[in-house]
């Protein structure tokens, strides 16, 4: 799966609202209005996704623009909302249905995750994943200049595992 410059976030649809927070479990709604409203619309109660919230510019992701989007004005979030919105790029299932899903293999997870997003709106996207070496390889190349760090890989088998280091 590719990795972003990003602010890296859990969105977890409640069953009358929606959450982001960060991986140390800072509170990011009041951040990104657009992506509370598009997953608590699109999303199923009860389900977390883990992810990068990213904001893409004429030069690719913008990580720069993204990064103005955590200010304590609310007047100038809202702003920000409409001039440089965010999406949510989605690369793992870690509950559903109020169910953890972490023991799980990650291809299990995988599957379930391509289901639940099969018809996603926009802003919510799923990571591109893949089992080969070459095509990872070619992503690296093809991605270069675009804000993309690496890619992260995961053993098809393994559990859910929060990462505790960038790409």
């Amino acid at each position: 799966m590719p990795c972003a410059e990003s602010l890296h976030a859990r969105g977890r649809p409640a069953f009358t609202s929606a959450r982001l927070q960060s991986r140390d479990a800072k509170a990011l709604d009041r951040y990104f209005p657009e992506l509370l409203e598009s997953l608590a619309r699109g999303l199923p109660g009860g389900c977390v996704l883990d992810g990068e919230i990213v904001v893409v510019g004429l030069q690719g992701l913008d990580f720069d623009a993204l990064q103005q989007r955590i200010h304590p004005a609310a007047s100038r979030i809202e702003r920000l909302a409409r001039e440089t919105p965010a999406s949510f790029v989605a690369f793992d299932l870690i509950a559903l249905d109020g169910k953890d899903l972490s023991s799980l293999p990650q291809q299990e997870r995988r599957l379930l995750l391509q289901a639940l997003l099969f018809d996603a709106a926009l802003p919510i996207h799923l990571s591109p994943m893949t089992t080969s070496h070459a095509l990872a390889l070619e992503w690296l190349r093809s991605f270069e200049g675009a804000s993309l760090d690496g890619v992260v890989a995961k053993a098809a088998d393994g559990p859910y595992r929060q990462a505790s280091a960038r790409c």
